[in-house]
C-alpha cells in the first residue's frame, strides 16, 4: 500500500498491526540509539499500545517502550 515515497511515523499506526519501518529519522545518535533497541530498516514492528504518546511495540520478539518523540523518527 505505498503510494511514492510516503512514510508515516510510528504514532500514526493502529494498535495491533504489523509494520514494516521504511526508514529511520533524527541525528546520527538517535538512529543508533533505535538501531541498538531493534529498529532498522526493514524490519517489522507491531504497536501493543499507546499511552499519553508513550508507545509500547513489538520488535524482534521483543516488546520495547519508546517516547513519542523517539517513535516520531520511526517511519513506516
Amino acid at each position: 500500500m505505498k503510494i511514492g515515497d510516503d512514510f508515516m511515523p510510528l504514532t500514526m499506526v493502529k494498535e495491533g498491526e504489523a509494520n514494516v519501518i521504511k526508514k529511520i529519522g533524527g541525528k546520527e545518535d538517535t538512529k543508533r540509539f533505535l538501531e541498538n533497541l531493534g529498529f532498522v530498516a526493514g524490519g517489522t514492528v507491531t504497536v501493543i499500545s499507546m499511552i499519553n504518546g508513550n508507545v509500547i511495540v513489538n520488535v524482534k520478539d521483543s516488546r520495547v517502550a519508546i517516547g513519542k518523540d523517539m517513535a516520531n523518527h520511526i517511519m513506516v
